[in-house]
Order: structure tokens, then C-alpha cells, then sequence
């Protein structure tokens, strides 16, 4: 990258791959301000997620669609405790995979898998125009949930390709325990302290408004961003940014939306006139 962060102060609200954002930011000179938007929890009804496991260990799945690198790690850590680990990885690397975005490929590929096909955009519209364009009749294809999304939609749209479809959701989210850390970052923005918040999904921004309304701190929240360059990471963020009055400062060059173009421009944007780190 031609600019660094160079000190900027950067809030994040990433949850599932919080070390690895913070880390990158932080090679290119950051401060990072973490704040985790949700703790996840494992399901709390393990039985259907270790029948997926079973069935899919019995009788592999013909193709599996994996919204969440998240949902992966959590269906092996569930294998794992069952004691069919090494059995469900290699159920997967059997199985077609599609993955939503990049980070189901790098979980695919930290078991020495990897995907079939990728969405263009990470969305389940983007999932199923993907299926779209391939042969799903008579399949058994397993699609892996992420938690606080109406996932109806996908299914049709899949069982509408001739699939049969087994779903599973790994894992669920804890919002209430987050909400403190919220609070005090809208507190940082609201003095001045941070240079830019950003943000990779539209939940955060929902997640947001919402923490900031349940606590009558919506007014200092926009207050706050007022002062602080909003980073996009893509179109659905700043879609919902946009549906809640709010605006997109800082935006992937070239339509890569991912962590390190984000990073990248907010270095462009942020990094001028720093000096060195």
C-alpha cells in the first residue's frame, strides 16, 4: 500500500474475524480501537447440528453452501467433540462447495480445502444467483445458517432448483453482552478520539442504531459519526448506511470488497500528510 495508516485511530465492530482485521490494520500502522459487535455463542440446541454432522458423515452431502467461515470452524469444532472430525472434513472436501465471500474460502482452505465457486457479492442474493447457473436437481445440498437473518428466500430459491436442502445453524448471537463496549465507543467517537469506524456488514450498522436506541444514545451516536469518517467495505453496507440517513466516506477502489482493499483506501484517505509511523 503507497499510504499508511500511520497512527490513525480506527474503530472496528468486526466479531468473527476481529484478530485478523485488527492485524492487518495494524501493519499498515494503525491504532485499533476493537469493539466486537456481538458475542457468539455456540447453539445451545447441539442435537440438530450434530445430526447434520451424522448425515453428512453417513451419507455425504452433494453439494454445501457455506455463508459464514464462522459456521464452518463451529460445524468442525462440533464434529470434533462427537469424535467425527476427520470423518465430516473429509464429508466436506467430498461435497461441491459454495461459499459466500471470501471468508467461508479461508476456512475451506485452513482444512486444506478449497471452494468450488465464490459469490461476486457477499449476499444470499449473491448465493443464489451463483446456484443458479449450476445442475442442483435430485442434489442433497447443505446450506450453514449465520444467526438474525431470514434465510427463507435462499431456500426457495435453492428447493426451486430441484435441491433438497438440509440447513444448520451453528452457532447464535449474544447481543446484550456487548452493549457496554458499544456505549463507550460511541463515547470515543463522540470526543473526538477516533479517526474512522469501519465497517464490513450491514448488521453492524443495524446493530449500531439499535444498541445506541435501546440506551436513548441515538442522538450521540450521530452526533459522533458527524465527526468520523464512516469506511464502507462494499454496496450492502453502505446500502443500510444510506436507509438510515447516514453516509459513506471512505469506499473500496475497483469494486474489491474486501478487508484489505477497505484498508487500503482508508490509508489513502486517512494516511495524508501523517509523516512516518
Amino acid at each position: 500500500m503507497a499510504d499508511r495508516l500511520n497512527g490513525a485511530r480506527i474503530l472496528i465492530l468486526e466479531t468473527r474475524e476481529e484478530a485478523q482485521f485488527s492485524r492487518l490494520l495494524v501493519e499498515q500502522g494503525a491504532d485499533v480501537l476493537q469493539c466486537p459487535m456481538f458475542v457468539i455463542h455456540d447453539n445451545p440446541v447441539a442435537e440438530p447440528v450434530e445430526a447434520f454432522i451424522r448425515r453428512a458423515v453417513e451419507r455425504p452431502l452433494d453439494d454445501f453452501v457455506l455463508l459464514t467461515g464462522e459456521g464452518l470452524r463451529r460445524l468442525v469444532a462440533a464434529a470434533r467433540r462427537i469424535g467425527l472430525e476427520a470423518e465430516f472434513v473429509k464429508a466436506v472436501g467430498a461435497a461441491r462447495c459454495f461459499t459466500r465471500g471470501p471468508k467461508p474460502g479461508r476456512a475451506l482452505r485452513d482444512l486444506g480445502l478449497a471452494p468450488d465457486a465464490t459469490t461476486d457479492t457477499p449476499t444470499s442474493e449473491g448465493v443464489a444467483a451463483l446456484l443458479a447457473g449450476y445442475d442442483l436437481n435430485g442434489h442433497r445440498v447443505g446450506l450453514q445458517l449465520y444467526p438474525d437473518k431470514d434465510h427463507g428466500a435462499l431456500i426457495a430459491a435453492i428447493t426451486a432448483l430441484g435441491a433438497e436442502v438440509e440447513t444448520v445453524l451453528p452457532y447464535v448471537y449474544d447481543p446484550k453482552a456487548a452493549d457496554a463496549n458499544i456505549l463507550k465507543a460511541i463515547d470515543e467517537m463522540a470526543a473526538g478520539r477516533v479517526d474512522a469506524v469501519a465497517l464490513t456488514s450491514s448488521g453492524q450498522v443495524r446493530r449500531l442504531i439499535e444498541a445506541a436506541r435501546h440506551h436513548g444514545y441515538e442522538d450521540r451516536l450521530r452526533a459522533a459519526l458527524e465527526r468520523t469518517k464512516i469506511a464502507s467495505v462494499g454496496p450492502v453496507v453502505s446500502e443500510e448506511l444510506s436507509a438510515n440517513g447516514l453516509r459513506t466516506d471512505i469506499y473500496p477502489a475497483n469494486h474489491a470488497f474486501f478487508m484489505k482493499p477497505l484498508i487500503s483506501a482508508m490509508a489513502q484517505v486517512l494516511g495524508a500528510g501523517r509523516g512516518p509511523a
